[in-house]
C-alpha cells in the first residue's frame, strides 16, 4: 500500500508540474490568502480523486469530459471578467474599498473550489489516476493522489506569495484576469479541437486574453482621459480672463 501511495504521488505532482491547474494556483495566490487557495485546493483535490478512482475501479467508464470541459472553461473565462472587472471600479470611495476584500474572502474559497473541480475533471491528471486505480488499491491511489496534487499546488502557491509581494495589486489584478481568460479558452480548444494540438491551441488561446487586455485599455482611457478633458474644458469656461491693467 505504501508504494501505491509513493507511485501515485510521484505520477500526479510530476503531471500537475507546469499544468494549467498549477499555474491556476500560482493565480489565485496571487489574489486570495494562501490558506484559503490551498484550502479550495484540498478539497476540490479530496473529491476529483475520488471520482477518478471511483470511475477507474468499480465502473470503468469514462465521464462526460466535453460538458464538464465545457463548464470548466466557462467557470474560467468568468471569474476572468470578473477580476477585470474589478480593475474597473477602482476609483470608487473608501469605503466601499473597505467593504470588497470582505466579499472577497467570504467568495474565494468557493471560487477557487469550483474552478479546480471542472478544471480537473475530465483533465489528464484524472486519467491519470483512473489508470492507476485500475490494477491497484483504489485507497492507497486516492491517497497518494489528493497529496501529490495538493503538494504541487503548494509549490505553486509559494511562488505567487513570493512574486505577489513585489507586483502592485492593480499589475496583479490585471494579469490574474488575463490569464483566467487563456486558461478558459485553453480548455475549450483541447475540449472540442483535438485535431489542433497542444501547441498550436495554446498560441490560439492568447487571442481571448490579448482581445480582452484591448477593451480593457480603451475602456480605461475612456473612463480617464475624455474625462479628464471634459472637466478641464468646463473649468477653463468658467474662469474669467484677467482683466487689463487700468490705463
Amino acid at each position: 500500500m505504501i508504494a501505491t501511495i509513493l507511485l501515485s504521488f510521484g505520477v500526479l505532482f510530476l503531471a500537475e508540474l507546469g499544468d494549467k491547474s498549477q499555474l491556476m494556483a500560482l493565480t489565485f495566490a496571487l489574489r486570495y490568502h494562501w490558506w484559503t487557495v490551498l484550502s479550495g485546493i484540498t478539497v476540490a483535490s479530496v473529491l476529483v480523486n475520488l471520482i477518478a478512482v471511483g470511475v477507474g475501479h468499480f465502473l470503468g467508464a469514462a465521464l462526460p469530459t466535453g460538458v464538464i470541459s465545457l463548464f470548466a472553461a466557462a467557470t474560467l473565462i468568468g471569474v476572468g471578467l470578473w477580476t477585470l472587472r474589478e480593475t474597473l471600479s477602482n476609483s470608487a470611495d473608501a469605503s466601499d474599498d473597505e467593504v470588497a476584500p470582505q466579499i472577497r474572502s467570504r467568495s474565494a474559497f468557493l471560487v477557487v473550489l469550483s474552478a479546480f473541480l471542472l478544471a480537473e475533471l475530465g483533465d489528464r491528471t484524472m486519467f491519470a489516476t483512473m489508470a492507476l486505480a485500475t490494477n491497484n488499491n483504489w485507497v492507497a491511489v486516492w491517497i497518494g493522489s489528493v497529496a501529490g496534487m495538493v503538494a504541487a499546488g503548494a509549490l505553486a502557491i509559494v511562488i505567487g506569495v513570493t512574486v505577489g509581494k513585489h507586483i502592485p495589486e492593480r499589475i496583479i489584478a490585471v494579469c490574474s484576469g488575463l490569464l483566467f481568460l487563456y486558461f478558459g479558452a485553453l480548455t475549450l480548444l483541447e475540449a472540442f479541437a483535438h485535431g489542433l494540438g497542444t501547441p498550436l491551441a495554446a498560441l490560439l488561446s492568447l487571442a481571448l486574453p490579448v482581445l480582452a487586455g484591448g477593451v480593457l485599455l480603451v475602456l480605461r482611457r475612456r473612463a480617464g482621459t475624455p474625462a479628464g478633458s471634459v472637466a478641464e474644458h468646463v473649468v477653463a469656461e468658467q474662469v474669467p480672463a484677467a482683466p487689463h491693467e487700468v490705463q
